[in-house]
Order: structure tokens, then sequence, then C-alpha cells
């Protein structure tokens, strides 16, 4: 295929993409302008094709986080995955052939600026339409204009400064013209929001769509343009972008410098404003955290409801309170929830059985809070230095790990989002498998240790790590006698923004700006109490052994960006996280380790084992432009350190 240049992607005539329901606007070899806007429906398809250059964030393959840091790690060589993502984990991110291209559309990556041209062709001509009405027009012109600033965004967060693509310009244009700079990151910034701030200021974009009607689900909406403001401008204020002197004297080929060198702490006050109208707006239109309604199929008591209120929140089907933006077109499908699953019971082998190979890391089974909702090694009724010794479960512990077994201390007495998000050996996994009526025949549990029915089977279909992501997996996905998973997974749509990370983005903004407070820490509480944990300050006052530890801005940040971590775990989040805070080379300079799977006792399968030792340098927090990129527009220049 040819490769997709700068030049090209302001030009007015290209290749319309389709994904699934985002059909081609034209018949083969009639690719005209006025074709497509000569009426509603050829019109609504370009609509739709604007719509399909959003990322695919429900699939393990397409989604940039999910594989992308530390959260999940697979086995070398890895099998049935894509690398293109998990590459950039390994530490061999080029700008030769760079992985996650979303620049101009390679390796994992698609084509965003071409996302952008047809934005702006949509722009340019809908008003030619006649058989609209004019309300129906200013909709569409308000839902491309957010899409238009989303994919301005995700470039933004990735290679920092970007050509801003206000328009198209003409076929006719000069070479000269063509050879497009970057421009300043505030000047990014600004020009992102002002298109959100048009797309909400438009009366005609709806608060909400039609959740019986297929053609509005997954459509743009006023509360998904406030949430993606507030998140535009956390990231506009956070470390990486604001006064980071790693970038000091980064200018263009004309000497305009694109990153303002100080700090600016306005940016945090803006922040912080942004997410509480964003807050305040979507409850307003009946947005909260949201709870378990319970299913009449499910017996459960507090323990268990507890669990499934956290998964729920996730993977409930319709009508989810949390979900802001609800992406349809990347719904969390057979694929993602079986290479989640262990195999839990006989007949799984077969192909259509559950494959597990998400693998969440050992780091991120220590990242959950103890029971009291403090870091393990900050509680001081929690044995920390005991962690990898054996315990037998008790009775008190009979809904968390099987009665009577053995497993190490480090899965016992944590928090509830622990035990609803991640799967162990020995742990319990309610539900999913052949029979949900009954509480008794859901209590299933993982056997993990080698020659067992969840360990490894073969070349393939086994965690490295020893650990499976519980949280992904529909509550009402199961898993038949026979094995089989395809033909009864219940399948939902990604959640791209939830109400539980705009509060967290504001309690991090606040904290910023003031410092604490009970304000600050208001809504951070808030997920806790959802979550099942004490408040951040009750938790540290009676359990830790810093009480009032969160009274100081550093200490806070900490708390809040562990609680981001947790919260928003194995959804994507804390690849960008760690980036926009200036972590990643912390973070992502640690050994990746697992249990050792190879082992039948439990004293030999709990050894931490090492898989990988990680490696981040300092010019992986923005993306390599592509070399051809560079050498077809003089104007470019290439991100430090590539």
């Amino acid at each position: 295929m040819k490769k997709i240049n700068i030049i090209l992607l302001i030009t007015l005539i290209g290749t319309f993409m389709s994904c699934k329901k985002f059909l081609d606007v034209v018949p083969d070899n009639v690719a005209t302008i006025d074709y497509a806007f000569n009426l509603r429906s050829s019109a609504e398809k370009y609509l739709f094709t604007c719509y399909s250059y959003m990322p695919a964030n429900g699939h393990f393959n397409t989604n940039t986080g999910f594989s992308a840091a530390d959260e999940i790690w697979y086995p070398n060589p890895p099998m049935d995955v894509s690398t293109n993502f998990y590459s950039i984990a390994l530490g061999l991110q080029n700008s030769d052939n760079p992985f996650g291209n979303y620049w101009s559309g390679s390796r994992g990556g698609k084509p965003l600026f071409r996302g952008i041209r047809d934005c702006n062709i949509f722009l340019d001509n809908i008003n030619k339409v006649e058989e609209m009405n004019t309300w129906e027009k200013e909709r569409w012109i308000a839902e491309v204009k957010f899409l238009k600033a989303y994919y301005h965004f995700y470039l933004l967060r990735m290679y920092g400064p970007i050509p801003l693509m206000k328009e198209n310009l003409p076929i006719a244009s000069s070479p000269e013209q063509v050879q497009v700079r970057r421009a300043p990151l505030d000047s990014c910034v600004n020009y992102i929001v002002q298109l959100l701030d048009e797309s909400f200021d438009n009366p005609n974009l709806p608060e909400s769509v039609a959740s019986t009607e297929v053609s509005e689900l997954g459509r743009i909406t006023k509360p998904i343009v406030k949430a993606l403001k507030a998140k535009v401008l956390v990231t506009a204020a956070s470390p990486l972008f604001n006064g980071n002197p790693e970038y000091a004297g980064f200018s263009d080929k004309q000497g305009v410098p694109l990153f303002t060198p100080a700090y600016d702490a306005t940016k945090w006050q803006r922040a912080a404003d942004a997410c509480k109208e964003a807050i305040d707006y979507c409850h307003a239109q009946g947005y909260r955290l949201s709870t378990f309604p319970g299913l009449a199929t499910y017996v459960i008591n507090d323990t268990i409801r507890k669990q499934l209120e956290i998964r729920t929140a996730i993977t409930q089907r319709e009508a989810n309170p949390e979900v802001i933006w609800a992406n349809t077109n990347s719904r969390a499908d057979v694929n993602m929830q079986r290479w989640s699953m262990p195999i839990i019971a006989g007949g799984a082998t077969s192909g259509s059985g559950p494959k597990g190979i998400l693998a969440p890391t050992l780091k991120m089974a220590e990242m959950f809070y103890t029971e009291h909702g403090l870091p393990i090694n900050s509680d001081k009724t929690w044995d920390y230095a005991g962690r990898y010794e054996l315990k037998v479960a008790a009775d008190k512990d009979r809904f968390y790990v099987k009665l009577d077994s053995n497993t190490v201390k480090l899965h016992f007495d944590r928090e509830p989002r622990f035990y609803a998000s991640i799967g162990f050996d020995r742990g319990i996994w309610f539900g999913n498998w052949v029979n949900n009526n009954d509480i008794t025949k859901n209590l299933n549990f993982v056997q993990a240790r080698a020659s067992e029915i969840s360990a490894r089977q073969g070349i393939s279909n086994f965690s490295i790590t020893g650990y499976w992501i519980k949280k992904l997996v529909n509550i009402e996905t199961f898993c038949a006698a026979d094995g089989n998973i395809t033909s009864n997974t219940v399948t939902y749509p990604w959640p791209e923004l939830r109400l539980s990370d705009l509060y967290l983005l504001y309690a991090e903004a606040l904290n910023e700006v003031n410092g604490y407070s009970p304000a600050t820490t208001a809504y951070l509480n808030l997920v806790r109490e959802r979550a099942g944990v004490l408040s951040v300050e009750e938790a540290w006052d009676r359990f830790s052994t810093q009480p009032g530890y969160y009274n100081d801005k550093t200490n806070l940040r900490k708390i809040i960006h562990q609680e981001r971590s947790i919260e928003l775990a194995f959804e994507g989040q804390r690849f960008w996280d760690l980036r926009r805070w200036k972590e990643a080379h912390k973070d992502l300079n640690q050994p990746v380790k697992g249990w050792d799977i190879t082992q039948k006792s439990a004293n030999s399968f709990y050894r931490s084992v090492l898989l990988y030792n990680q490696y981040f340098t300092m010019k992986e927090y923005l993306w390599p432009i592509e070399l051809g990129e560079m050498q077809i527009n003089k104007n470019l220049v290439q991100n430090p350190g590539w």
C-alpha cells in the first residue's frame, strides 16, 4: 500500500475508509465530493466515515495503551495477539517505521490526519445537501467538530505540537503552501478547546441519544463534549506539557518555540473549572457512579454484590449511568473476553473456549489497596514483608479465596477492586461458567499451578504471570459445559469516558491548585466509597504508618495517581497517565514479574520470576514522526531524541 504522506492528507480527494456500519460514501470509481453531498443518505454515510477513524479501544490489539505500558504481559514470543503496541512496552519504538503510527496510519495506527481532512470536507460541504432540515445539518456539524477536536487531541497527546488542520488547502496549492508546520502546543490546545466549545454551544447537539435507535448509539452528545474538554485541559496542565524543561528550546525551523518553557499554574485552574463544569453538567443529565442493580438469576451477598458493582460499572451493556461516552462501534467482544478468562472447568480447551492470554503483571496485583484503602506498604495492619508467604483461607475469606486452600498473603485482605479486577490461583471467580442460577455453582475458583486446569495447556492460551483480567468479562457471559464461550458472550460498548475518571481528574486538578482540603478529596472519596474502601482521611489516619500523610500536596498527588491506576486498571488509561505525569521513566524502568507458572507445588509456584527488564528513555514521552514524513515535508521538525 502506498504510504500516506502529509501532502495527501490535505488534498480534497482520497480514499474513504469503512468500518463495520461506517460504509464507503460513494460507489467504486465515483469518488466525487458533489456525489457525496447530493442526498441526505450519502451525506450521512460521509458522517459515519468521519466517525470511522476513532481508535478502536474495545480490543486489546487496537487499544494503544492496553499493551504498551506495564499492566499486562505476554509470553515470549507472543502468540494470538498483535504486537504493534506491545512492542512499545518492550522498548522497540523507532522513527523509521513507528509502532502505532497515527500520523500517517500504519502498524496499528489509523491515519488521523486523513480523518481530520474528511471532517473538513464534511464541514465544507454539508450545507449543499438540499433535502435536509437545518437543525439536522447543525447537529451533524457539531458532531464532526467534536470528532475533529478529538483527532487533534489524540495526535497531540502522542506527538505534542502538531500541524493544525483548520481547513483543507485547495488542490492548486503550491508546494510551499502544503509544507505545513507544527503549531505551538498552547495554540494546539486552544484550537481543540475552541472546536469543543463550538460543538457544545450548538443548540442542535443533543444531551442524550435514543437508546432504542441503532443509528443513534455511539453518537456524540453534549456530556461527551464537556467531559473531553476537561480531559484535554488536564492533559495540557500536566507536567509533560506544562513547563517541561526537557523541551526548553524545542522550536520549529523558523525558530518559533513549540513549548512554553515556564510552568503556568493557571492551566490547572482552567482544568479544574472545566472538570467541575463537566461534572455538574453530567449530574444534571442523570449520570452517576454505577451501582449493581441485581439480576433475577443471581443470589448474592454483600461481598459478591460489591464485586459485581465494580465489574458492571464497565461491562453493563445498556443504560449504564456511569459511562459518559460508550463507543458502540468498538465493543468488548468475544475476543476481549475470551482472552481475559482462565479455563475453570472441563472441556474448555476447545477452539471456542477461554484463552487467558491477557496476563496482569505482579506489579499490578500489588498496586491495589489493602481492605482499608491503603497501599500495601503503608497499612500498619497488613504484613507487607510477608506478602509472598503462604496462608490458608479461612471461613471469612471464602468469597475471595477457595476455603481451606493455600495461596500467598498478597491475595488476602485486599480491597474489593482487587477481587473484582484480577483472577488468581485459588481465587474465586464468580459467574461465567455453565450455570448462573445458583450462587454455590457460581463460586468457581482458578487452579493455576502446573498441570492444573487453569494452567498452561499448550504452546498458547495461558497466562504468563499467573493472573487474569476479571474486570473486563461481562458477568452474563458464560462458558458452556463443552467449553464454548464464543456463542455465549455478552458484548458491551467500550467505555471511552466514565464519570469516575472525571471525578479523579477533578481531584487531581484541585490538588494542584490548592493542595489538600475536604473539597479536594470529596470526589476522590466518592470513587473510594463506591469501591468499598474508607475515605482518604479515615484510611490514612486510622490504619496507616503515616497519619495525616494526605495533608501534603506531593503526598496527595501520589494518592490520586495510585487511585487512578487502580480505578481505571486495564482500560488503557495508565499508559497515557504515566506520560502526562512524566512518571513513565520511573514506573516503566522496573522489572516485569509474574509467578513461576511451571511449578506444581504452592511453595514453588509462588516464587516471583523475572519476565522482562523494561527500559524507558526520555525521548519516548513523545512519538517519533516517521522519517518518510520528514523527508516529504521539509518544514517538519522531529521530536527530541528521535
